[in-house]
């Protein structure tokens, strides 16, 4: 029993803060899906895209980083692994398949899949520099 709860935990918590993330890349790529489509963007539909591939990424990072042995700080082995980079390549692209399939104009078209690129592009570029400022 503390087994099932345990797991039924650490479930919630990764929704709860996996949907928290969401928020600031939905925004991102909702203003850049605007600009790029010319034409107005479902947002709550950007949001689960968003939420989507945020609770794909978390899965993946955190498999290769149980998988390398690096669960703690610090992370530099963990960043200059190929494992990591090509997890972060696969990222990118489950994003963009999941923007370019999920989200809708409003005129009731599918965005462009450049546009979901991009989108992802600026996502994962903001991601970064926010990481790199962050960590030194």
């Amino acid at each position: 029993m503390p087994q099932f709860l345990t797991l039924l935990s650490m479930l919630f918590w990764w929704v709860l803060y996996s949907s928290i993330g969401a928020i600031v890349p939905a925004i991102i790529a909702w203003l850049v899906l605007r600009w790029t489509e010319r034409c107005p963007v479902v947002f709550n539909r950007t949001y689960l895209a968003c939420l989507l591939w945020n609770l794909a990424g978390i899965l993946l990072i955190a498999g290769v980083a149980m998988h390398e042995g690096h669960l703690r700080p610090p992370y530099g082995a963990l960043l200059a692994s190929n494992a990591l980079r090509f997890v972060l390549v696969a990222n990118m692209f489950i994003g963009a398949l999941l923007l370019w399939r999920l989200i809708p104009r409003t005129d009731a078209h599918r965005i462009r899949p450049t546009s979901a690129c991009m989108a992802v592009a600026v996502v994962t570029a903001v991601a970064f520099g926010i990481a790199t400022s962050l960590t030194g």
